[in-house]
């Protein structure tokens, strides 16, 4: 049996054992068995052999012979490789994207061994199939990086590009809120078309429109991956931000003043201590409802 007969048979789940056998010795039969694998995980637009066979009819020339009845299966074949085709393509330029939600987080390896734990609330993106010619992940919120050595890596977010070779470092990008911070290696970060050059310990951090000033940072690694979230001289409502992204909890501000700056830290598994930790050093005081809570002045 021909070639193209056994493929139309086999298309049409028509094949005895015989037929099944010679199918297999085809020489490109694990490529169609990939392709039909591919296939059944994609849902493609409704699509009819038939009907398209009749719109192109009036186009083709005069029906051939009985022995060139081969045209329907071909276009058949065709069809199917040209989904096929499609989806490959489109598959394969997906960016695999990673997501936290509230509370969580999770680690991320990336292509080239180096790994992102990415904190809670937040997003990372990058192009798998690309990466050997360019490194580079999306980030929309926070994350802490250990960069194999290579060719250039970079972080992109909305607030700028941090860029580097082989380094550990950390990268926080909320509303109005972007910090990076080098724990090991050299760190550079762009934002607003100036690039500056980050050393072990030296952070960069841009709130609310101002750059401001950092003491060196003599720790490893950011405590929140031990679970802690540290503030230093960061307005109150930036410190409530992150609060709702480590508990299931929406915190009312309306009777209290969020631009107060806050100095300190708060746990991430006792919801009773972070309130403390947080309202008794400002004079607040907190009532909980449900997962409402209430921040109130003393």
């Amino acid at each position: 049996m021909k070639r193209e007969e056994l493929i139309k048979k086999w298309l049409d789940n028509n094949l005895n054992t015989e037929e099944q056998n010679a199918f297999e010795q085809l020489e490109d039969y694990n490529d169609l068995i990939k392709m039909d694998a591919t296939l059944k995980g994609f849902k493609a637009p409704e699509f009819s052999i038939n009907q398209s066979y009749e719109a192109l009819k009036p186009k083709l020339k005069p029906e051939q012979p009985a022995s060139k009845q081969w045209l329907k299966p071909l276009l058949r074949i065709a069809a199917v490789l040209a989904i096929a085709l499609s989806v490959y393509m489109y598959t394969s330029n997906l960016d695999t994207e990673v997501n936290t939600i509230i509370a969580e987080q999770t680690t991320i390896a990336l292509p080239d061994n180096s790994t992102v734990e990415l904190n809670a609330n937040s997003s990372l993106s990058f192009n798998e199939k690309s990466w050997s010619d360019n490194r580079e992940v999306k980030l929309n919120g926070e994350a802490f990086f250990k960069v194999a050595k290579g060719q250039k890596f970079d972080v992109i977010t909305e607030e700028g590009i941090v860029s580097v070779l082989g380094t550990q470092f950390n990268v926080k990008q909320r509303e109005s809120y972007f910090e990076v911070t080098c724990y090991e290696g050299l760190v550079g970060v762009t934002h607003n078309n100036k690039t500056i050059k980050l050393k072990p310990g030296h952070t960069f951090t841009f709130i609310d429109g101002k750059l401001l000033a950092n003491e060196k940072e003599n720790a490893v690694q950011p405590i929140w991956l031990h679970g802690e979230s540290s503030f230093k001289s960061v307005a109150l409502k930036h410190v409530i931000a992150e609060f709702e992204n480590q508990y299931s909890i929406k915190i009312h501000t309306d009777q209290i003043d969020t631009s107060r700056l806050f100095t300190g830290s708060f746990t991430h598994n006792n919801l009773d201590l972070a309130l403390k930790s947080v309202t008794i050093p400002l004079n607040l005081s907190y009532s909980i409802s449900g997962k409402s809570i209430l921040l109130k002045r003393e």
